[in-house]
């Protein structure tokens, strides 16, 4: 990060402050594109670092309006390693979720990231993130679906309930990790966006059958890795007899499946106290059975071996997000640029660096 020396004045050490940078979306997707395994390292190494204590993750603060009841923009602060680490970064991740924007063809989410200098406390970027926040997801999804398939035969028939933008950066990073499938299926209750996203497959290569199913069900009984990538605010899905054939689940909205489904399957989370917070399914599970005994894990557990997934039950991994993970990735972003010299800085944005004029 550059840095701006200035005179704090007289009798006073002089300190170092940051300055300000501005990453653009162009920027950020250039970083991004095609470091698909990287980007799943920077995912796993900050859910190991997470799980050793090496970061501070406080809960997500959700602002929500009495006139827009389905629309709500939230804060993720979170710190990452100490001062004095190389990838040690501070900042808050301010999301929006705007489910109605899809009707006007324009994606439900926008977001920007703040990156703070953890010795002076002052910002020192502001990049678009809602790239970051699909990408976090999609590696932290892309990581889930191998580490819970290490113990039974790898899926080969792919399904997607929701066909947004989330559900095709997941496809993203399992094509960029070495997945290929003998058939993907497709499910979403806009007829628009299930052709709109059947067409995104079929021009992305070599991706085997695509076919568009009228239900879940048939969805759901015809994939071995199924992804939920929806807005559902609440479970739609619990007929437990539908996951009979043992799928892996990767339960990225979090409130489609109903506590009979989990209680039915193996459950890994993220982080067990963000997920089970926010109405989220694992949330109601725990609110119905009043323990959390249906819990196995969380993926830090699964990876480091502290845990094993059983293949003869279904898997379920439900990710809450976590603010750690859209730092790590906006920090490795930030370092590309700044490697790469297109950092773009806006002088002078700090004004007021005297603290008596």
């Amino acid at each position: 990060m550059t840095t701006a020396r200035t005179d704090a004045g007289a009798g006073m050490d002089t300190q170092l402050v940051p300055s300000f940078a501005v990453i653009p979306g162009h920027q950020v997707k250039e970083v991004l594109d095609g470091r698909e395994k990287s980007v799943v390292d920077v995912v796993e190494e900050t859910y190991s670092r997470h799980a050793a204590g090496r970061s501070v993750n406080p809960p997500s603060t959700f602002l929500r309006f009495p006139d827009r009841a389905t629309s709500r923009i939230i804060a993720l602060p979170a710190s990452l390693g100490a001062h004095g680490d190389e990838s040690g970064v501070d900042g808050l991740k301010w999301i929006s979720s705007f489910p109605s924007n899809v009707t006007s063809g324009i994606p439900r989410a926008s977001a920007v990231l703040i990156l703070n200098d953890q010795a002076t406390g002052y910002p020192f970027a502001c990049m678009e993130s809602s790239i970051i926040s699909a990408v976090r997801t999609a590696a932290s999804a892309a990581a889930a679906a191998d580490r819970l398939t290490r113990s039974r035969t790898r899926p080969a028939r792919l399904g997607f309930v929701g066909a947004g933008l989330i559900a095709r950066y997941i496809h993203t990073y399992l094509e960029g990790t070495g997945w290929s499938f003998d058939s993907i299926g497709v499910h979403d209750v806009s007829a628009d966006s299930a052709a709109g996203f059947r067409t995104y497959l079929e021009q992305a290569g070599d991706v085997g059958r695509v076919t568009v199913h009228r239900t879940a069900e048939d969805l759901i009984r015809g994939s071995d890795l199924i992804v939920f990538a929806t807005v559902a605010d609440r479970p739609h899905i619990s007929d437990t007899s539908w996951f009979r054939h043992n799928p892996v689940v990767l339960h990225v909205s979090l409130r489609d499946l109903a506590p009979e489904v989990l209680l039915a399957s193996t459950n890994i989370v993220d982080d067990v106290e963000h997920c089970l917070r926010a109405s989220t399914s694992p949330h109601l599970t725990e609110s119905l059975t009043g323990n959390r005994d249906f819990l196995l894990g969380t993926l830090d557990d699964v990876t480091a071996g502290r845990v094993t997934v059983p293949p003869d039950r279904p898997a379920v991994f439900s990710p809450f997000g976590l603010g750690v993970l859209d730092l790590a990735v906006g920090k490795y972003v930030y370092d590309e640029v700044s490697r790469s010299g297109e950092l773009r800085t806006i002088d002078n944005f700090f004004h007021e660096l005297r603290r008596y004029g």
